[in-house]
């Protein structure tokens, strides 16, 4: 919530749980995605993948073509897409050649095999649907002839005489439309026999966001102009008496007349891509700052500016480090904070510049900022990296010589060093980002040693069981940040065709190994100090796990947004463990 000092109100912004891809167009983009990073020849899908202009453009720039007409067009991969095709229509395709990749969504499918069987017993079939909706155009091919479309209860009465027939619904068709059809069919024809196809995450969305109009002054529904369950969510809100302002992108947005609302509703259609639903939570999350006076501006651009540029998580690299070093039972020393401070501002403005085309799509307002500050970003990037190897250097010989091999490391990341015959199930592996989930596993490692062993050798070049045990513990305190926002980033990821670790195991799986490894350092953190591995301020550290806990639980069950402040509040875990250690320090 964001309070509005000239209205004295708060701005409350509410993101629907259902927004965004459901399962079958995340099914299909993934299909297309994997196919146009791994095959060899033209790569086609039949017609629009899906109804959203930023996706087609993006599969337009790596080589996927639309084909609406076979003929002429040189054989290859074709993809058929979410919507589904008519059986005569993958023939012809079949018969002129091409390969067919199936992405037809599993719940059309199931409405397909509906059709098929009550056609071949001579069932009549009526379709509850748009006429010249993609999906109706191929359900209606499965019906033999016998297929008719309505659209609304008053063109029951245009039916022929039909002695018995069956009706579906378009997978995304309006619940409440599909209910008054079917309530004036049992009465007239109740021989009848009514199948509900409508696709349960359809009717999940639709009813949240029915209940998100009784509570907000407007609702913003993201989507596609041509996306038909984009255009139905606007019909729901404006059915409660609610302004809908259907957009595209955030570049739509009427901002004059959102930022006079107290609570405002984001929803997004099912073909809608992640960052195009975060760039527009953004824009409306900075609304109500850029109605306040210009200090409170001012604070908020610098909060913007850390957090995009990486300082703010730069500054949390040396709050660990400091906190590590008090686990270890070493003095903390100014130059080993400022050390990784610099290590990681580096290493993350230039991993920013050398991924951007997935920083394009991840976060397209953190690849905006880093093309209009680009020579300053560099020139930070390249001063910070200097810095930080004069202050390893300072430290000794072996800290410095370990900070140059993880610094190349991380340079080369993208970069073919690797023999060509090398592989890994299959896959060929030339660069060090090839390597599945390597991203996440290897900046946790990074950190660990930079904020945790770098600090300890230091001191003593003997390496011990509490060095070993404090750069775990920094390693899987990084890890699960950084493992959580590839989360964040997985739809971006897959388009580069970088497999990060959620994207190699799923999401939940991923989830799940993270709060497994915060169950296990719980447990650690409280018998490390009686196995003399840390000092007692590993107790304080609990408090940590707690946090990050906090902040999976909080994103899991959709308390909060992953917008600006979200984030920030994400970074600012590695603060608040120096917080903690300055406390323990003070006391102890």
């Amino acid at each position: 919530m964001v309070n509005d000092s000239k209205t004295r109100r708060m701005m409350k912004l509410k993101l629907a749980k259902t927004s965004g891809f459901c399962m079958g167009v995340r099914r299909a983009v993934e299909i297309v995605l994997d196919a146009a990073n791994r095959q060899q020849g033209p790569i086609y899908t039949y017609g629009p993948l899906i109804h959203n202009p930023q996706v087609l453009e993006i599969l337009a720039e790596k080589g996927v073509t639309v084909l609406d007409d076979i003929s002429g067009a040189k054989p290859g991969s074709v993809v058929i897409r979410a919507h589904g095709v008519p059986p005569r229509a993958k023939q012809a395709l079949v018969d002129a050649g091409f390969t067919i990749i199936d992405a037809t969504c599993p719940r059309v499918i199931k409405v397909q095999t509906i059709i098929s069987k009550y056609a071949r017993q001579g069932c009549a079939v009526i379709i509850v649907g748009d006429k010249d909706h993609p999906e109706v155009v191929g359900l209606l091919g499965y019906a033999k002839g016998m297929g008719y479309v309505i659209s609304h209860p008053e063109d029951l009465d245009k039916l022929p005489s039909l002695e018995r027939a069956i009706v579906v619904a378009q997978t995304t068709q309006d619940g409440h439309l599909f209910d008054s059809i079917t309530r004036t069919i049992a009465a007239r024809f109740p021989y009848f026999k009514v199948f509900n196809t409508i696709c349960d995450s359809t009717l999940k969305r639709q009813a949240e966001v029915r209940e998100m109009a009784k509570n907000v002054d407007a609702v913003v529904v993201v989507g596609g102009r041509n996306s038909g369950n984009t255009q139905r969510l606007a019909q729901v809100v404006e059915q409660e008496g609610v302004p809908a302002f259907h957009i595209e992108s955030e570049a739509e947005l009427d901002c004059k007349a959102i930022e006079t609302l107290a609570s405002i509703g984001i929803t997004a259609g099912a073909s809608t891509p992640n960052w195009v639903i975060k760039n527009v939570y953004r824009t409306i999350e900075a609304l109500p700052y850029q109605a306040r006076g210009r200090r409170d501006l001012t604070v908020f651009r610098i909060q913007r500016w850390l957090l995009l540029s990486n300082l703010y998580l730069a500054v949390g690299a040396g709050c660990l480090s400091y906190t590590c070093a008090l686990l270890s039972g070493i003095r903390p020393d100014f130059a080993s904070a400022l050390m990784a401070t610099c290590y990681v501002l580096s290493m993350h403005i230039l991993n920013n510049f050398i991924g951007r085309e997935a920083v394009r799509y991840n976060d397209p307002d953190r690849a905006s900022f880093y093309d209009h500050n680009r020579p300053i970003l560099l020139t930070l990037a390249i001063v910070s990296g200097a810095v930080g190897l004069f202050m390893a250097f300072a430290l000794g010989s072996v800290p410095f010589l370990v900070l140059c091999i993880i610094s190349l490391l991380g340079l080369f990341y993208k970069v073919k060093i690797i023999p060509e015959l090398f592989r890994i199930g299959g896959k060929k592996i030339q660069r060090i980002s090839d390597v599945p989930g390597s991203k996440t596993v290897l900046i946790a490692l990074a950190w660990g040693v930079v904020t945790g062993g770098l600090p300890h050798l230091s001191v003593s070049l003997q390496i011990t069981t509490t060095m070993i045990f404090v750069s775990l513990w920094a390693s899987v305190i990084a890890f699960v940040r950084t493992a959580f926002f590839d989360i964040l980033d997985m739809q971006g990821d897959r388009i580069v065709g970088q497999e990060s670790l959620p994207i190699v195991l799923g999401e939940k799986k991923t989830v799940r190994i993270l709060k497994q490894l915060l169950v296990i350092f719980l447990a650690a953190l409280i018998f490390a100090p009686m196995m003399h591995l840390t000092t007692t301020l590993a107790y304080g550290m609990i408090l940590s796990v707690f946090y990050i806990a906090a902040v999976l639980m909080a994103f899991e069950q959709h308390w909060v947004v992953p917008g600006f402040r979200f984030e920030f509040l994400v970074e600012t875990l590695f603060v608040f463990t120096a917080m903690v250690s300055g406390l323990w320090q003070l006391l102890v």
